[in-house]
């Protein structure tokens, strides 16, 4: 079975089109299979979107497995002055991410990237509904090596829920993050990790 984090160029094309409203403002994405929530604006997402400090972003800040783009695209139509980086290693979604992109008059830099291959910049934050279905040895992965794109003080925003592990995954990141709990919804957990001084330390005995 294809998952929507692979690349399978067999798969059958079918986009569909979805009016979507986040935070009063008015959204167009293009889905398709393949690709993560092809129904539309998942639950997951909507609660990390509708949870962040908006007031509080600045700067530069990386969707990371940005799918179609909901989460990139949305920050970007909410204040333009943010610098926006969208990363997939699908290429589907990063053709749908482009249309849409432009479906919502924005302008925001889509690459393709393995994990973090392709990103050479840092980031005041980063924010992503992470593909749990890798498992939890990638999504740490995920999670730890953002550490390497973060600025001091940077942020990681990400939604997980309960059954997922989100209490052992808060447990765990405590080791080398600042953790919080921003927000719970229906199991969903909003979560923050806060790259500070403790974390630095923590990568140079690791080197």
């Amino acid at each position: 079975m294809s998952q929507y984090f692979e690349n399978n160029e067999s798969l059958h094309s079918l986009e569909k089109q979805h009016m979507v409203k986040i935070h009063g403002l008015d959204f167009t994405f293009l889905t398709d299979h393949g690709v993560f929530s092809k129904k539309g604006l998942d639950f997951g997402t909507r609660t990390l979107l509708e949870n962040l400090p908006l007031e509080k972003l600045h700067g530069t800040i990386l969707d990371f497995g940005c799918g179609y783009g909901p989460i990139g695209i949305f920050l970007k139509k909410y204040n333009q002055n943010f610098l926006i980086h969208m990363i997939d290693i699908n290429k589907r979604s990063l053709n749908l991410a482009l249309k849409n992109a432009i479906l919502n008059d924005v302008v925001v830099n889509i690459y393709e990237s393995d994990m973090y291959q392709n990103v050479t910049e840092t980031f005041d934050y980063i924010v992503t509904n992470p593909p749990i279905r890798v498992g939890k040895k990638i999504l740490y992965e995920i999670l730890l090596q953002a550490r390497k794109h973060l600025k001091i003080g940077g942020e990681i925003y990400f939604v997980i829920h309960k059954d997922q592990g989100a209490k052992s995954v808060m447990r765990d990141m405590e080791k080398e993050y600042q953790v919080s709990l921003i927000a719970k919804n229906k199991g969903f957990y909003v979560i923050c990790l806060k790259f500070v001084e403790k974390s630095i330390d923590n990568l140079r005995e690791q080197a």
